[in-house]
């Protein structure tokens, strides 16, 4: 059925049930899965005669980021090595997160996505938008979406 799987994570619970999901799935069909977090890019807004008080370097901000994925990278990983499923980790940085996951879909290879909806309704998820959503739009590829 499916060979490649990606899971997008943020560390919720809904991409937690996600996860749990496609570990699940990927057991079924022989898949391997990869788990992605996505997370801001490096910006800054440096004047003359002003810096910011949090002001951080390049360096800073991408050893701080891969602090703070790896926790959830961890949590997809474990998730799938105690069902004996194969499993990379990636990180990606954008400020596009559904464009991420499109582009890693097509640079992996994978033939399938799970990932957690927020659940925005009503005017927030007109005004806001949704990741998923996008994801949706722009995939080629099955998207299984956990709430």
């Amino acid at each position: 059925m499916f060979r490649h799987i990606l899971v997008p994570t943020d560390g919720s619970d809904l991409s937690h049930t996600a996860a749990v999901n496609a570990v699940a799935l990927a057991k079924l069909s022989g898949a391997q899965i990869t788990a992605l977090h996505i997370a801001e890019p490096y910006s800054t807004h440096v004047q003359e005669e002003h810096v910011p008080l949090h002001f951080v370097l390049p360096d800073e901000h991408e050893k701080n980021v891969q602090q703070q994925a790896a926790p959830h990278l961890a949590d997809v990983k474990k998730l799938a090595e105690v069902a004996g499923v194969r499993c990379e980790v990636r990180m990606a940085m954008s400020k596009f997160p559904a464009d991420a996951i499109v582009d890693a879909v097509e640079q992996l290879g994978c033939d399938a996505i799970v990932m957690g909806s927020h659940g925005r309704t009503g005017l927030s998820k007109l005004l806001l938008g949704s990741e998923t959503q996008k994801v949706l739009v722009k995939t080629r590829v099955p998207v299984l979406v956990t709430h």
